[in-house]
């Protein structure tokens, strides 16, 4: 059977699969990242387990894999296979399609931005299906978008469309490790919206914030409320910039259902004026979205490079 393998590499997992022809998952695993060990480590474990996944492959379907994707945070220079820059990864000019590629026997090898893997595979066979104009958003240790046009996710000019997280929607606000002060990622991530909690409360997280909204706690919903209003404010500006057909919200923070969905909406639409309202949604692929992603990449490269 026909399959490619998928690599989803996060700051503190790395997930992976053999995925099939039509997106299907055929096969999925998971392991720490272990980012405290070095940046070489990492890079070292994740060879390793795709190696270990191409053999897996051709015990259990009887062929190699025809080709590989992978999913990596950070700045990613698509045209040269390099992941320039990931924070949580350690990772600096990281050579990695051409490191994979000799690894894994000189099979071809897709890269792309894990938060814009994941669009590609909600647009496929997600929440975005039939949508032609869409703005996926990733609600999670950080905040990233992808820009959804027609059948693919607009990069951009230098790989970094879709950077919602740093519109700066509080002047002089907190600060951002990307260098400005008051990015809407300080104030709406889960990470932000677990440590307002937290000086509040002492609870653990996001998680434990949306429990104690739930449970009517004044506190979180003050925390909550903050969090949704710069939401609110950080979309208003893509959407009009963008004029999306839909919002689809994924990440950490969107596990809340519709105690998130609820009041961003209206808070959205409060603030618009001229600018067409879009659906507002949430993702449907979870945690499986990267993976995925970088499955639907990879027979993307093999059908250009038999085209």
């Amino acid at each position: 059977m026909k399959h490619v393998i998928a690599l989803d590499v996060g700051g503190t997992r790395l997930k992976a699969a053999l995925v099939g022809i039509n997106g299907e998952l055929l096969c999925e695993d998971q392991r720490d990242t272990i980012r405290e060990l070095g940046p070489k480590v990492v890079m070292e474990s994740i060879l390793e387990f795709a190696a270990e996944l191409r053999a897996h492959g051709e015990r259990r379907f009887g062929e190699a894999a025809s080709a590989a994707g992978v999913a990596v945070p950070g700045i990613i220079d698509v045209g040269t296979g390099t992941a320039v820059y990931a924070a949580n990864l350690g990772w600096r000019d990281v050579p990695l399609r051409s490191l994979l590629v000799e690894r894994l026997g000189g099979i071809p090898v897709a890269l792309g931005h894990d938060v814009r893997t994941g669009g590609l595979a909600e647009r496929r066979i997600g929440a975005g299906q039939g949508i032609d104009r869409f703005l996926f958003l990733a609600l999670g240790t950080g905040i990233s978008g992808a820009i959804g046009l027609g059948d693919h996710i607009e990069a951009g000019a230098g790989g970094l469309a879709g950077e919602i997280g740093h519109i700066v929607i509080r002047e002089g606000g907190l600060q951002c490790a990307c260098g400005q002060q008051g990015c809407l990622e300080q104030y709406a991530s889960a990470s932000a919206v677990g440590r307002a909690w937290a000086a509040v409360s002492g609870g653990p997280d996001a998680r434990d914030c949306v429990r104690a909204l739930e449970a009517r706690d004044d506190r979180a919903s003050a925390v909550w409320e903050d969090a949704v209003t710069a939401l609110a404010d950080g979309l208003v500006t893509a959407i009009t910039l963008l004029n999306p057909r839909t919002v689809i919200i994924g990440g950490g923070l969107a596990e809340a259902g519709e105690t998130l969905f609820t009041p961003l909406r209206t808070a959205v639409q409060s603030r618009l004026t001229f600018q067409q309202l879009p659906d507002i949604v949430p993702a449907l692929l979870g945690g499986k979205a990267g993976c995925l992603g970088a499955g639907l990449m990879a027979w993307d490269l093999l059908n250009t490079l038999a085209g």
